[in-house]
């Protein structure tokens, strides 16, 4: 009873109610504004809500965390630009529906299945915590690595065409996210003795350039066409869509949960990787991968909202954060007298409480903002190309410039979205050289812990992988994605099936 109390505080309270509203509407703004993150706001907050109570801070961080998730969809379907890196694979089907007419119809549905993917992942945090932190915690170093390799063979799946092509740019990706001062050795990688790329090169000034300044170049061959104009007959998608869609939301809400609550992860990998599930399971798409396939949008919301849930999970039951944002909401329970981890479940198990009670109230803000102002905010892809253009460059250069006010970031947004150009111009997918800065830090730090721990023996690093039920799993499971994608699996399935249709027929 005293449980079912705390989770209603904030339903009870006008002025906490008011907070996760205010936050959430923020975080779907802040979020689909490139390069305003939601980690840089919730680490703004903690200054201004210092002398706060502790349930009134967390409310309002809770609000932009949620919102901001889901926020950065908007841009990445209206401008072909990822408010977020969650939101990279949502751009892949998401503009080219923009590009057909239904960015109203896109945006609804990512708004109800984000609303889906959000509550799972909440459900879980409430009802099974400690089981999927028990489980988060059986994760090696090496698991973390081969999770890495998983991921960055999914370049099958964000490269259409060429697989040689999406393999070069995922490498090329990796390669940029090397570049610096190695963080274990303190020497310099790729820096080729210019002071200038000592400090790495910015994930999102690339990001913003491969996806935002690219897409302005490309648009000024079409300078003179007429903007697509938008069907907003329907914003809310029918139940029919729902349901049919409903298995395969779950599903993914379930790869965004385990991989939220792995410390380090989070919602871009697991929208990257529903994005490859989605791809696997889905047998005959309306349109292709890529191409606008609604199935391309309901995998990576689902998975990234669920992630939220995710992340809080080893935060409220081991102290140790699931991803960046989490991180910082450790640091505001610090400074509020609380110490997140087994105790806090203890000693103050209304926090845990109205922490769920405060994600199931924003979730519900972010259905109900998500669902309002689509026929404003789709009159964007309506402009003219002439004033589109420069509104994408503008967004793209204040979002560079806001991650670390640098003006460095700006021109390296600038030179890698003219190189961006060029990768679209020759057919070669711009995805995987984003998946690759991702998960470059991820595979390195975790390859070279792992074969640390195993006293720089790669025979025991084997053995363990393969005596480790978890290491195994990932590991045969890393080989047969390989395979799957080469050729001869193709013409093995194809001589396997053949047979069969052939009787079919008859």
């Amino acid at each position: 009873m005293q449980a079912l109390m705390d989770f209603l505080t904030v339903f009870t309270q006008p002025e906490l109610l008011l907070l996760v509203g205010l936050g959430t509407f923020a975080g779907v703004y802040v979020g689909a504004i490139p390069g305003l993150s939601v980690t840089m706001a919730v680490s703004i907050l903690i200054s201004f809500t210092f002398s706060w109570d502790v349930y009134p801070a967390i409310s309002l961080m809770i609000g932009i965390y949620m919102g901001g998730v889901y926020g950065g969809s908007r841009t990445a379907i209206l401008l072909n630009i990822p408010g977020a890196p969650s939101a990279i694979a949502t751009a892949l089907d998401g503009y080219p529906m923009a590009q057909r007419g239904e960015a109203g119809t896109a945006i609804g549905v990512t708004t109800v299945m984000s609303f889906i993917g959000g509550f799972v992942g909440i459900a879980v945090l409430a009802l099974g915590a400690p089981l999927v932190s028990d489980f988060a915690l059986k994760f090696q170093p090496r698991d973390y690595m081969l999770l890495a390799v998983l991921g960055i063979l999914l370049v099958g799946s964000l490269s259409q065409g060429s697989l040689v092509k999406g393999i070069f740019a995922g490498a090329l990706g990796i390669a940029i996210g090397a570049v610096g001062r190695d963080p274990l050795t303190f020497t310099e990688r790729f820096t080729f003795d210019f002071g200038l790329l000592e400090g790495g090169i910015s994930f999102i000034a690339v990001m913003i350039g491969m996806f935002g300044v690219s897409e302005a170049l490309l648009q000024l061959h079409h300078v003179d066409k007429d903007s697509v104009r938008q069907k907003i007959s329907r914003i809310v998608p029918s139940l029919s869509t729902v349901k049919k869609h409903l298995p395969l939301s779950l599903q993914t809400s379930a790869i965004g949960v385990v991989i939220g609550a792995l410390p380090g992860t989070g919602g871009d990998i697991a929208a990257l990787m529903a994005y490859d599930h989605a791809k696997r399971v889905t047998k005959n798409p309306d349109h292709p991968f890529g191409e606008g396939a609604m199935e391309g949008l309901v995998a990576p919301e689902t998975a990234n909202n669920a992630a939220v849930g995710g992340a809080f999970i080893p935060m409220m039951t081991l102290g140790i954060p699931g991803d960046a944002v989490t991180a910082i909401m450790i640091g505001a329970l610090f400074i509020h007298g609380l110490n997140p981890g087994p105790m806090l479940m203890i000693d103050k198990p209304d926090m845990f409480w109205f922490i769920v009670g405060a994600l199931v109230t924003a979730n519900f803000f972010m259905l109900l903002f998500g669902l309002t102002g689509i026929r404003l905010f789709t009159k964007i892809v309506e402009m003219p190309r002439s004033v589109l253009i420069p509104l994408i460059m503008l967004l793209s250069i204040v979002g560079a410039y806001a991650v670390n006010n640098s003006i460095t970031d700006v021109y390296w947004m600038l030179g890698f979205g003219l190189f961006g150009y060029f990768m679209r111009h020759y057919g070669y997918p711009l995805g995987p050289v984003i998946l690759g800065v991702i998960l470059s830090r991820l595979l390195d730090d975790n390859w070279r812990r792992a074969i640390i721990s195993e006293r720089e023996d790669l025979w025991r690093f084997f053995e363990g992988v393969l005596t480790s039920p978890l290491s195994l799993v990932l590991f045969v499971s890393v080989i047969l994605i390989f395979v799957s994608q080469t050729p001869l699996w193709a013409r093995g399935k194809a001589l396997l099936f053949a047979p069969k249709a052939k009787d079919a027929r008859q």
